[in-house]
């Protein structure tokens, strides 16, 4: 099969397309799957400079999510699954390829209404989503939710679920066409971190009191500035560290506010784990997606012979919503 192989750690330029090893023989509760498209993660960019390892048995090829067609089913697969089954997955790599292994457990039908290459758009999202701020932080119906990076792929999904289920929705990001875009899918507060300080525009939009949930991605450079922006018994969660993972707090506020901060990945849960969140999405994500209340965001398409493109393109951060490859 052909598969994007990290060649060496570096630029996006150490990407290559190459004919590989179909993968090993399918394990106990293992599926096959003829990929669709992929979804291109920060992640991958990290494990490209070696920074994101994949865990030990994954695929070395990079790709979390992926859409496809079930080839094979290994054994003790749920009989719910069938070859033929158009489908898409949460995978612990492998997905920058023509087929992959996964878990029966990380599988997800493809919502109607939804094409097969777009499905790969939301596996990852809605798992980190769903999984952070809902079935952690317990985000909850008429309070309000703070997201940086509102026009990523994270931001662009947690926006309409968050509308959806009738939070108020505060998002950052750092263009005016990034923050249109956000309106447009739904944004009540949308803030240029660029040109203004978002504590600021947060106490003013809360009559001072501040946000119930923040959605982070930044880390270190915002700890501090995002405490401030929380209100009484407040989450933040912390999901990425684009502005580092050392900083200097002061924990007064946390202390006075009874505030909470929280953190995790998906990459590195185990299957059970991983299945546990699928099943929550699948149950509480899945109808909303079905009827159109939320939609993938695919802003661009490359073939897999194009990856170094793909990682040019997310490093550039001008893009609103997902990129795709498509083998």
């Amino acid at each position: 099969m052909r598969a994007v192989v990290i060649t060496r750690g570096g630029g996006p330029e150490v990407l290559e397309a190459q004919d590989v090893e179909d993968p090993a023989p399918l394990g106990e509760g293992e599926v096959l799957l003829q990929v669709a498209a992929a979804g291109v993660n920060r992640a991958d960019t990290l494990q490209r400079h070696g920074r994101h390892p994949p865990p030990a048995g994954a695929s070395p090829y990079p790709g979390l999510e992926c859409s496809g067609t079930i080839l094979a089913l290994g054994p003790n697969v749920p009989s719910r699954w069938s070859v033929g089954d158009k489908v898409c997955a949460v995978l612990s790599g492998g997905g920058y390829a023509e087929k992959v292994v996964v878990p029966a457990g990380q599988l997800l039908p493809v919502p109607e209404g939804v094409s097969l290459t777009d499905a790969a758009g939301l596996p990852e999202v809605a798992c980190t989503v769903w999984s952070t701020v809902f079935m952690i932080s317990h985000l909850s119906p008429g309070e309000s939710f703070l997201i940086h990076g509102g026009s990523s792929g994270i931001g662009t999904f947690a926006i309409q679920i968050a509308k959806h289920l009738g939070i108020k929705v505060f998002v950052t990001a750092g263009s005016e066409e990034k923050l249109a875009a956000c309106k447009d899918l739904g944004a009540d507060v949308c803030i240029n971190y660029k040109t203004e300080d978002f504590v600021e525009r947060v106490k003013q939009e809360t009559n001072g009191k501040g946000v119930d949930v923040i959605l982070d991605n930044i880390g270190g450079s915002y700890l501090q500035r995002n405490l401030n922006s929380l209100g009484v018994d407040g989450r933040l969660f912390i999901i990425g560290f684009q502005g580092g993972a050392v900083a200097e707090v002061n924990l007064q506020a946390v202390l006075a506010r009874r505030l909470t901060i929280q953190a995790a990945g998906l990459r590195g849960r185990s299957p059970a784990n991983k299945a546990q969140i699928v099943s929550e999405v699948e149950k509480n994500v899945w109808p909303a997606v079905t009827a159109g209340k939320v939609k993938p965001v695919i802003y661009k398409t490359f073939p897999l012979s194009e990856a170094a493109e793909a990682h040019r393109l997310m490093e550039a951060s001008t893009h609103i919503g997902k990129i795709l490859l498509l083998p």
